[in-house]
């Protein structure tokens, strides 16, 4: 059986919300969800973000589009997106260490994209935490925690040192697949 591929995305990305919805099934073999924080990777190679070029609105059309074609319910953007994704992306680490990373994620995903709330509101955050019936107690000690943070940082200067320069991006073994448009390519790679 080969290595299971990991699947690198931040909360803030609407790409990587199109790939999460679609993921699991697209690949032959379940990937490891892995929470990395896109502005961590954007400091280390210059990068930034096409929502802040004259591209934006181009963008938000192309999103809303295949959305609609991968069956998804129409996008309702956050009012101030892009913001920071930090504390979202600290709850992801921090539900991925006990298990409940992915539910986590898709819930936080679908409040951003779905439900159109800033996840850079800890309470919004605590919404996608509560509909995996996470005691936001626990969520917010979980976000504060100095090791969920170096776990933060240690993830994603590895995805970083990987070759990681954007998301969502699929790695299948030393291969990277960047973008919710290649997803069939990483399932390719997989069965072949």
């Amino acid at each position: 059986m080969p290595e299971r591929p990991v699947f690198y995305y931040d909360l803030g990305s609407p790409y990587a919300y199109l790939a999460a919805e679609r993921i699991n099934q697209a690949l032959p073999i379940v990937p490891i969800w892995q929470p990395i924080l896109l502005g961590g990777i954007w400091a280390q190679s210059g990068g930034g973000s096409w929502s802040l070029t004259e591209e934006r609105e181009e963008g938000m059309a192309e999103v809303e589009r295949r959305a609609t074609e991968y069956g998804l319910q129409p996008l309702r953007w956050p009012e101030r997106w892009p913001t920071s994704t930090l504390p979202a992306m600290r709850a992801a680490v921090f539900c991925q260490q006990i298990g409940r990373g992915v539910a986590f994620s898709l819930a936080a995903f679908r409040q951003a994209f779905a439900g159109g709330r800033d996840l850079s509101v800890v309470d919004n955050v605590l919404i996608a935490a509560a509909a995996c019936e996470l005691h936001p107690n626990a969520v917010v000690k979980g976000m504060e925690s100095k090791a969920t943070k170096e776990r933060l940082r240690a993830v994603t200067a590895e995805a970083s040192e990987r070759g990681v320069r954007g998301v969502p991006t699929v790695a299948v073994g030393d291969e990277l697949f960047w973008g919710d448009d290649r997803l069939e390519d990483a399932a390719a790679a997989l069965s072949g």
